[in-house]
């Protein structure tokens, strides 16, 4: 189990959180009684062997999966109490993902892609072209903004799916493998992205990893093993 007491109020608030999922007749316990405070602003790196409950926890965090006990606060919503459709809103408003597969659309610009998160919001085409063409820029491809993602290279995409994910102000990134399927040195350009946002717009940052020299460039550490989520010591 783990605790931890913010310097200010937690963005997101996990108590005695459970998943568990019926296999084969048999019921397999996820994890169990997790306790975890995000503050806002914090950057974090979820860490732990294949299995052990990490990218759970990370669905369960972005709201993609719901835990079976314990209560979950996030911005102020509890989260146990919420609609699918203030859900839906929470996700589309307040969080954004990065995966190591990018999940870009390849038949969209990378503008189109960019700026589709708002067109689920109902923002104006117009509007949400211009919004999608400044976070092309702040990540560096504006040069690339008609470019479908077939014809970008694997850190150019994945610089589309950060400027994606951020497009409409989110509150928290949740970055799953974020350079997984990048080489050395293009990892090292995305974390410096990745981590410059965190720093300068104060947008949470949580990123699952297996990477140790990811992991010690974020300022908190949080273990999973077996289940159990702790954290190492901090910056």
């Amino acid at each position: 189990m783990m605790t931890d007491t913010p310097s200010h109020p937690g963005l997101i608030s996990l108590q005695g959180i459970g998943k568990r999922y019926q296999l084969a007749g048999q019921e397999l316990s996820i994890l169990n009684d997790v306790c975890l405070s995000i503050a806002s602003g914090d950057s974090c790196g979820i860490l732990g062997a294949s299995g052990s409950g990490k990218s759970t926890l990370l669905n369960i965090l972005g709201l993609l999966d719901l835990p079976n006990c314990g209560q979950y606060h996030f911005a102020g919503h509890d989260i146990f109490t919420a609609t699918p459709d203030e859900l839906a809103a929470i996700r589309n408003r307040q969080i954004g993902f990065v995966f190591q597969s990018f999940n870009l659309l390849p038949r969209l610009s990378a503008l189109d892609n960019v700026a589709l998160p708002l067109s689920y919001r109902g923002v104006s085409r117009h509007e949400s072209v211009e919004q999608a063409q400044r976070m092309l820029e702040q990540v560096g491809l504006a040069e690339r903004a008609h470019h479908r993602p077939a014809d970008l290279s694997g850190g150019q995409r994945q610089r589309v799916a950060i400027a994606r994910a951020l497009v409409g102000q989110p509150s928290v990134i949740l970055a799953d493998e974020p350079t997984g399927n990048l080489d050395s040195t293009t990892a090292q350009e995305i974390m410096d992205l990745l981590l410059t946002l965190n720093r300068e717009q104060q947008v949470t940052l949580i990123i699952v990893t297996h990477d140790a020299h990811i992991a010690e460039r974020l300022e908190r550490k949080i273990l999973v093993r077996n289940g159990v989520v702790h954290e190492a010591d901090r910056r």
